[in-house]
């Protein structure tokens, strides 16, 4: 019983120090919401606080991008940081821009190695839009795939090559009549010169006879080896034509697991952007080649009978050649109606070859201002100078093959990179959806006022 009144009083000191620590806890914490509730009221008017003026660093540079130069250890700054942010930003997109340059010019110089089979493919692309619908209103009269694939193509072959076969046959057979007609225009054109005011005699009409005979003789070689060369453009004609036809086949019939496969070489984060694209740009590809097929065959077909109408001779394949010619945008309009021109003029004369420029002009004009924007609409929508530039780019590459291409290629693109825009866009918003609106009222306010006292306290 000695020993309890000392237990006792040990325990009452630890609680009375217990309580004591507890109170000055307690005060502190009062103390500093009162200075938080300080600082957030607003102050009187008084005199601003002078800020104590930073240590002074010997030959420290200007402050850059809002943070202080520090010196290196041999009291230099690091170079980086003394460079202008103005100029960085400029440094680093003038890399990026010259690393996209070389990516597009070595894809460049792979084309033209492999010119012919992109060509080809293109072709076949160009075709299988023509002929898909074809298929699919075959396949939904109850014929098999394979069937359906195989009676468009025959047919599809079979046209393109009677049409070619009848282009060559007409020039076959009109030739003749057209050589005699383009000498007797020479002659023509000869007496009008020797009659004209410009002085032209004779003589100098056979010296430059004489001299045009003379240069053919001394570049014999040039024109066996430009022949030669013509042979080696023939052959690989031929092979493109091979490539396309069979590209074609198996588009024709097998273009939807094609596309599958395709899209399996595609990132996954990208794949479904990619996946909405595709068939976007099919379709625009398809009215491309549907509308430009009508816009050409009108053409042709009123051209034709105008020149038939003025008796100007190979008035049908000059109108296939119109209709060929209408697939090169702009380009292809202009030479086609001057070889028509030329053929009235040399063989009709200048009367005749101005009605025929007023039949070209008329019909493209039409062509221009209601065809074309009635025909294709809304579908492909590209801007003429797009158009110049995509075609004069596509000749220079490919030639022909690439100004025919170079078009619907840019369509292509303007539509795949409008729909991935509104699709990232569309993505951006539903994930902001998902999120939920931010907090309002009084759930703001209590949650802003933490971060503000977490601030001033910093």
């Amino acid at each position: 019983m000695a020993k309890r009144p000392g237990w006792l009083g040990r325990l009452g000191s630890r609680l009375s120090r217990m309580e004591a620590r507890l109170e000055a806890r307690r005060a502190s914490v009062e103390a500093e919401t009162a200075g938080v509730e300080t600082v957030a009221a607003p102050a009187p008017a008084a005199a601003p606080a002078v800020p104590p003026a930073p240590a002074a660093v010997p030959d420290a540079p200007a402050a850059h991008c809002g943070h202080p130069v520090r010196p290196g250890p041999d009291g230099r700054p690091h170079p980086a940081a003394v460079i202008p942010w103005g100029m960085r930003v400029a440094a680093e997109v003038s890399w990026r821009l010259l690393l996209l340059a070389g990516m597009l010019w070595v894809l460049m110089k792979v084309i033209s190695e492999v010119r012919l089979v992109v060509l080809a493919f293109a072709a076949a692309l160009l075709v299988t839009a023509l002929l898909q619908p074809f298929v699919v209103r075959l396949r939904r009269l109850g014929l098999p795939r394979g069937l359906a694939t195989s009676v468009t193509a025959v047919l599809g072959f079979v046209v393109i090559g009677l049409v070619g076969w009848f282009v060559v046959w007409q020039v076959m057979e009109n030739l003749d009549d057209l050589s005699d007609r383009v000498r007797d225009g020479i002659d023509e054109l000869k007496l009008w010169a020797l009659d004209s005011p410009f002085h032209v005699t004779e003589k100098q009409i056979n010296d430059i006879a004489k001299n045009l005979s003379e240069t053919i003789g001394t570049n014999t070689e040039q024109i066996t080896s430009a022949g030669l060369q013509g042979v080696t453009v023939l052959v690989e004609v031929l092979t493109g034509i091979l490539l396309a036809m069979f590209s074609t086949l198996f588009l024709l019939y097998d273009g939807g697991r094609i596309w599958t496969w395709s899209l399996g070489l595609v990132p996954a984060a990208a794949r479904p952007g990619v996946a909405g694209a595709g068939p976007r740009a099919w379709r625009t590809l398809t009215a491309y080649v549907r509308g430009t097929v009508l816009v050409a065959l009108i053409d042709a077909i009123f051209i034709g009978l105008g020149l038939y109408v003025l008796k100007v001779p190979m008035a049908v394949p000059l109108a296939v050649f119109i209709f060929l010619f209408a697939f090169i945008p702009l380009v292809g309009a202009v030479v086609s109606g001057a070889l028509a021109v030329v053929v009235a003029l040399v063989t009709q004369g200048p009367v005749t070859a101005l009605l025929v420029l007023a039949v070209v002009l008329a019909v493209q004009q039409i062509e221009g201002h209601v065809l074309q924007p009635f025909i294709l609409g809304r579908a492909v929508r590209v801007h003429p100078l797009a158009v110049v530039l995509s075609v004069a780019a596509g000749g220079m590459v490919a030639g022909i093959g690439g100004a025919v291409v170079a078009v619907p290629l840019v369509a292509v693109t303007n539509t795949v990179v409008g729909y991935l825009k509104a699709y990232s866009r569309e993505q951006h918003l539903l994930a902001a959806a998902a999120i939920g609106p931010g907090p309002q009222g009084a759930t703001a306010a209590e949650q802003a006022a933490p971060e503000a006292g977490s601030d001033q306290r910093a």
